[in-house]
């Protein structure tokens, strides 16, 4: 008995991937770790529930929106484009780290994070986040509460949230026209 598979062609952090023949079923999160050595997604209850293994899909008009990794089937991405983790920082021709996103320097500024298995999605989703404030700004008075809510789906079971919410203030506070008085 074989497995079937079916071509799967989509863009990874701005490289196009494929097309490679892949097992139709297997999750994203699989394709990522087994085929691509794509690791900082996190697998967490694979029911789509604690965002651990959230990434950015890139929709056409250039709005990145939450994906779960746990829930959809790599198929689900061909012809797309995705940012994992690995994708948010800067870096040279050879892939050495030339510099965090402000969101993981703010992250790392404000230890936000204990056990680190969360921070993949908590930190796609204040990236997701701060980029709707570029396109939305927010009141200086509702911006906790806007915080909060687009944070609100990710789970973490070490630090409280408190440093989350903090790190993502002060790059929304940092990043000129996030914020409005």
């Amino acid at each position: 008995m074989s497995i079937e598979k079916r071509p799967l062609a989509l863009t990874i952090n701005g490289n196009k991937i494929g097309p490679v023949d892949t097992p139709v079923g297997m999750p994203m999160i699989d394709f990522l770790h087994e085929q691509l050595n794509l690791t900082g997604t996190r697998f967490g209850c694979g029911q789509g529930i604690c965002h651990a293994c959230t990434i950015m899909e890139i929709q056409p008009d250039g709005t990145p929106i939450e994906s779960r990794t746990c829930i959809y089937d790599a198929h689900f991405f061909n012809g797309k484009t995705i940012v994992t983790i690995e994708g948010h920082a800067k870096r040279d021709e050879q892939g050495r780290l030339q510099e965090l996103s402000p969101v993981q320097q703010a992250f790392i500024e404000h230890f936000s994070f204990q056990c680190g298995y969360c921070t993949p999605g908590f930190v796609t989703a204040a990236t997701i986040f701060i980029e709707s404030l570029k396109r939305q700004p927010v009141k200086r008075a509702d911006l906790q509460s806007r915080i909060e809510a687009a944070l609100n789906d990710h789970i973490c079971r070490c630090t409280g949230y408190v440093r989350y919410y903090q790190a993502v203030q002060d790059v929304a506070l940092k990043t000129p026209g996030c914020v409005i008085e």
